[in-house]
């Protein structure tokens, strides 16, 4: 499974990945962190597609996306 973390204590609330998911993964918190700003969380609506154009936009590097390794296929022949 793909997964995205987030740093919620460098998150300073932009919200320009939230509005760059294609999957609508990522959701503003009710909660602030130590610095006051509200940070973004993932919310797993839909699955992730590891594009990573959450962390390529995010101005603070605070988030990180992981692939998921899919182990080819060995096929034998007849």
């Amino acid at each position: 499974m793909n997964k995205i973390i987030i740093d919620i204590e460098r998150c300073k609330g932009c919200c320009l990945c939230l509005e760059a998911c294609p999957k609508s993964m990522i959701a503003v918190s009710d909660r602030p962190n130590a610095g006051g700003y509200y940070p973004v969380l993932v919310t797993g609506n839909g699955e992730c597609t590891a594009c990573a154009i959450c962390a390529t936009v995010c101005p603070d590097c605070a988030i990180e996306v992981f692939r998921e390794d899919k182990k080819p296929q060995v096929v034998k022949p007849e």
